[in-house]
């Protein structure tokens, strides 16, 4: 068995040779940190040998952690507060590192809380399902960065177009708004649309008491997409969540 992985990975690993362009996404994994990572003299090896231009590894804005609600660009120290926050830094690092190594452009994109089609407020409350822990943990902060998908193509494709050198990018909307007036403005669109949806949903779920009074402040902050909107020259499709929510609704 631990030759046939060995194979496996070498196999995958090889396949890069091929590729101009890597986007990462995979998130780390505690105890073990960024999984491709932890490959890192292999992948080294392959990559120099292969065609790689460009790198950009997907990260999250939990790398600042509690800023006490400061406006926070790219500039701002880092202080993770979770576990799974200091690796993302420190695959960050790692990303950063190797593709120096190899002489190729790299960037980091910290993005914010990801919605789209399927994931939304509008659809938790189509579903009207419970919240997960995560997301009760998330509804009483005064300030929550988003991004729609949308976007983080748009910012994609710019830095592809317009590579730097270690370069990192808050990949955020304009309106870092409350968990709760999000889905006040979704509850709003579906009653709309669907009146008789939600007819007899009087007690929301993120409005429950009994999580609110466990919730923290934890994570607060502003995050600014200035440096993305400069260098990059991205004109977001979404600059908020309504525009967002509005686009999720009509396509439904």
């Amino acid at each position: 068995m631990p030759n046939c992985l060995w194979f496996l990975r070498m196999n995958t690993m090889n396949t890069l040779k091929c590729y101009t362009h890597l986007l990462v996404s995979i998130p780390p994994v505690v105890g073990i940190g960024d999984p491709m990572l932890q490959h890192g003299e292999i992948l080294r090896s392959v990559l120099m040998e292969g065609n790689l231009q460009w790198l950009c590894y997907l990260s999250s804005t939990s790398v600042y952690g509690d800023c006490g609600g400061a406006c926070v660009d790219e500039d701002y120290p880092t202080n993770p507060v979770n576990e799974l926050a200091k690796l993302r830094l420190a695959a960050e690092q790692g990303w950063l590192n190797l593709a120096h190594d190899i002489g190729i452009a790299a960037h980091i994109f910290r993005l914010g809380g990801i919605y789209g089609p399927g994931r939304s407020a509008v659809d938790t409350i189509i579903k009207q399902g419970p919240l997960s822990e995560s997301q009760k943990l998330r509804v009483t902060r005064q300030f929550t960065s988003r991004v729609h998908v949308a976007d983080i193509y748009q910012a994609l494709k710019a830095s592809i177009h317009m590579p730097s050198s270690r370069r990192v990018y808050n990949v955020v909307d304009d309106d870092p708004a409350p968990r709760k007036e999000v889905f006040a403005y979704a509850l709003d669109l579906v009653e709309k649309k669907w009146p008789a949806l939600i007819k007899d949903f009087t007690s929301p779920p993120w409005e429950a008491d009994s999580f609110i009074q466990k919730a923290t402040s934890r994570g607060e902050k502003q995050v600014s997409n200035a440096r993305m909107k400069k260098e990059l020259a991205v004109k977001l499709l979404h600059p908020s969540y309504k525009s967002g929510l509005q686009s999720i609704i009509e396509q439904m």
